[in-house]
């Protein structure tokens, strides 16, 4: 299955906008896939706007970890726009304490802008 990704840069700021209410096992490797592809052409500063997402399950969560993981320490992936039961998911797997979580696209690319 597809997943739908929309991509705008904004300066050298990727934005991924990702459209499907369910992030599962089915959307994890399009996902992943889509993620570390940015990453191999050279983004190394993105935000993952989660604002139309109403479920990631863990293979998903996996899938955005790689992402990170795929960065190094040559960049950041935050997280945009997380709903309450993306947020509770991110709070029980402690990864809120791994990716710096922001209300909005424009919170996470000030705070990505700022580089802190």
């Amino acid at each position: 299955m597809a997943i739908h990704i929309d991509h705008t840069t904004k300066d050298d700021i990727l934005l991924l906008a990702v459209y499907d209410r369910r992030l599962d096992a089915r959307t994890a490797p399009d996902l992943k896939a889509s993620i570390t592809s940015f990453v191999g052409t050279g983004w190394e500063w993105i935000v993952l706007d989660l604002s139309a997402v109403d479920f990631v399950d863990s293979s998903a969560l996996g899938a955005i970890v790689s992402g990170l993981k795929a960065l190094g320490r040559s960049g950041d992936l935050v997280i945009a726009g997380a709903k309450p039961p993306v947020t509770a998911l991110f709070a029980l797997t402690r990864m809120d304490k791994v990716f710096r979580m922001f209300p909005t696209v424009a919170a996470a690319v000030t705070a990505v802008k700022s580089r802190v």
